[in-house]
This record gives structure tokens, C-alpha cells and sequence, in this order.
């Protein structure tokens, strides 16, 4: 029976980790299932069938170096979950650019590469806002996240040029909906809608994960949701074993935040059924290689 991979990292203790919930019904198949960090040394990847990527928290600080140790598991015998394409796709946040080219809602956005005061003053004009929040095109956890108002860009400017002088960034205007609603998270395995959950920061903040305090809740995705998400998902370079689609109500309609497909929590803890629909998708997976999978 296959033999699968979680990729991780070396310390989860400052994180909440969910995959163990997989692994009973993993279990149940006779699937042998190992976790391990990316920046072991020397493994052979050969020996696994499937490396799926999931809890590679770090990543963002050696991007580089991530990308060499999925390139030798791409060229290894093991399939690499999700696929090489499509996380290179979505390494870096200017994929948003092609999700409005092929017309889906995304949150208004600047883009730059050499950072000056200017840009945020002309992010100001530009979106009629007075605060706007800056952040890395290659970012995970709210890592290097700045939400600027008027009064106090002068004040973070010091850090806003020493965090962005070397680097690429987004600017997109605060949404006080983020605040005062949250931001909705949609997964969807193998293509198919599993469940969906709404993250509220905690008071006085903006950020929604729960290593920063956010509160998470299981919703229903709506009708009009799902239709973003489901064309989010058509707009993409391939198919995935998993996709998060992350939305936010602007002017009444919504938006993509962000589509993460490299490493993003699933929260399988909200959803008592979504372990074995994650499962069942990465069996359609090994069925189309040619393995028996069925009890």
C-alpha cells in the first residue's frame, strides 16, 4: 500500500498543527504514513509514494532553499501533493494578477519592488482610504505585516523601508470588514467543496490566524461564495489535492484574499468529516497511479 509523506518543519511548538487527525483513516487503509521536515538532510524520497506538503511553516524564510528540496522530490519516484506546478504558481502572491485576468474578484491592489515613502501616500489616493496594509509578495503567517493609517505612516516608516528595501510587496487598502465581519476560509478536496470556517481577529487586531490570537468559527459557505471559489479553482494552472480559497466582503461583493495551495491549515478540527474526505480525495489520487486501495 502507498507509503506517504506530511512535510513539515522542525519545531511546531508556536503553531497549531491538525494533521494528526488524518492518520486514523490512513490507518484503516494500511497506508504507512511519516512526518517529516523539509530540511532533513539526505532522504530518499524514492522510498515514499506520495509527499504531501503541509505544515512547512518556515518556508518563507528560505524560499530558495524550500524550492531546491521540492524540485528533488518532484524528480524523485514520489508524487509530490501538491503538484510542483502549481505550488510555484502560487509561491510568490502575484498569482492574484492572473486570477483578474481571468476576471475573479480580488482585493484591490499596488504592487512594487523598489519601496518608497511615495507609495504609500499614492496607495492612499488610489484606493480613497485612509489606512492600507503592506505586506511581502512572499509571506505566511502574517510574517512582516504593516497596517498603516495616514497618522501613523511617518511613525512605521523607519521599519516599512528597512522591512521593503530589498524585497517585493503588495499595498491593498484595510477593509474594515476584516474587523468587523473576518475573513472566510473555503477548502475544497480534489476539487470538491469540504467545508468552509470564518476567522475574527481579536480585539484591537487585523490579523485573523490563531497563533495571533483570531477566533475561528464553522460557517456555511453561501451560494455566492462557492461560485468564487469554484472559479478560483477553474483558474488555476492544474488541479490540486488541496485548495484554500480565503474571501473578504468588499463593497458588498466578494473578494480573494488569497488561494493557498502550498501550505495552509485546514482545520480539520472544525469539521469532524473533513479527515476522511481529505483522505478519500488522496485515494482518487493514488487510484488514477494504479493502486489498490480499497479495503
Amino acid at each position: 500500500m502507498p507509503q506517504v509523506v506530511f512535510l513539515s518543519t522542525d519545531n511546531l511548538e508556536a503553531f497549531f498543527v491538525y494533521d494528526e487527525l488524518l492518520i486514523p483513516y490512513f490507518n484503516e487503509l494500511g497506508w504507512s504514513v511519516t512526518t517529516l521536515s523539509w530540511h532533513e538532510k539526505n532522504v530518499d524520497w524514492n522510498q515514499f509514494d506520495y509527499v504531501v506538503v503541509r505544515s512547512t511553516w518556515d518556508y518563507q524564510h528560505h524560499a530558495d532553499t524550500f524550492a531546491e528540496v521540492l524540485e528533488i522530490i518532484d524528480k524523485s519516484s514520489a508524487t509530490l501533493l501538491n503538484p510542483l506546478e502549481l505550488i510555484k504558481w502560487n509561491f510568490e502572491k502575484y498569482y492574484l494578477k492572473d486570477l483578474e485576468a481571468a476576471g475573479l474578484p480580488i482585493v484591490d491592489t499596488c504592487w512594487g519592488s523598489e519601496f518608497s515613502p511615495q507609495h504609500i501616500e499614492d496607495a492612499f489616493a488610489n484606493f480613497a482610504t485612509d489606512e492600507v496594509v503592506v505586506k511581502p509578495t512572499l509571506s505566511a503567517n502574517a510574517d512582516n505585516t504593516y497596517r498603516v493609517s495616514k497618522a501613523s505612516s511617518m511613525e512605521l516608516m523607519s521599519s516599512l523601508i528597512n522591512t521593503f528595501s530589498s524585497r517585493s510587496y503588495m499595498i491593498q487598502p484595510f477593509l474594515p470588514t476584516i474587523v468587523e465581519e473576518g475573513e472566510y476560509s473555503l477548502f475544497y478536496f480534489g476539487g470538491i467543496y469540504s467545508h468552509s470556517i470564518l476567522k475574527v481577529p481579536k480585539s484591537g487586531d487585523f490579523r485573523v490566524q490563531e497563533e495571533h490570537g483570531g477566533r475561528l468559527l464553522t460557517v456555511d459557505a453561501s451560494d455566492e461564495q462557492q461560485d468564487v471559489a469554484q472559479r478560483a479553482l477553474a483558474a488555476m494552472p492544474t488541479e490540486a489535492l488541496y485548495v484554500r480559497v480565503d474571501l473578504v466582503r468588499q463593497r458588498d461583493n466578494w473578494a480573494i484574499m488569497e488561494l493557498e495551495l502550498i501550505e495552509p491549515s485546514l482545520y480539520f478540527n472544525l469539521d469532524a468529516a473533513s479527515p476522511e474526505r481529505f483522505v478519500k480525495a488522496l485515494c482518487e489520487v493514488a487510484r488514477c497511479d494504479g493502486f489498490n486501495v480499497d479495503n
